[in-house]
């Protein structure tokens, strides 16, 4: 069995016990991630461009969302009723994807495998520093596992 039907089928188990759970503690781990890979390598002028405004990441298969902001020290879970400037929507294999930069983010958009909702310039100025600032973690070619 492959990773991705090994993956297909723990999302199907897993999204109905998920979908319960508070997503605080999930935004924490994404916004702790971010401040390592990404944080580091934002330009000052991306970091004012996309800080203080609310993006909402949902795992489509998992069932998750997950609501990061950008504050002056670092990415921080945003609140369940804050407003979102953007919406970014896909699997959770196409976001590791495209964190590894096997993908194409224009390509996915056009596939529908990635689905952008809300502030048009805000998602184009996301898009732009990030494929300007390339993958956010590599496998090592040693074992396999990824590097940040």
């Amino acid at each position: 069995m492959s990773l991705l039907q090994w993956h297909q089928l723990a999302a199907v188990f897993t999204r109905p016990v998920l979908q319960r759970l508070p997503m605080r503690p999930p935004s924490l781990l994404l916004a702790l991630a971010l401040n390592r890979m990404l944080l580091p390598r934002l330009p000052a002028d991306a970091k004012a461009a996309l800080a203080a405004r609310a993006v909402e990441v949902a795992l489509t298969d998992m069932g998750m969302t997950l609501r990061l902001r950008l504050q002056h020290g670092g990415f921080t879970p945003a609140a369940a009723h804050e407003s979102v400037a953007l919406r970014i929507a896909a699997s959770l294999p196409t976001f590791v994807r495209l964190a590894r930069g096997d993908d194409d983010a224009d390509r996915l958009f056009f596939e529908r495998a990635l689905v952008m909702e809300g502030d048009t310039e805000f998602a184009l100025v996301l898009k732009n520093t990030l494929d300007a600032i390339g993958p956010l973690f590599t496998p090592s070619p040693l074992r396999g596992e990824a590097t940040g």
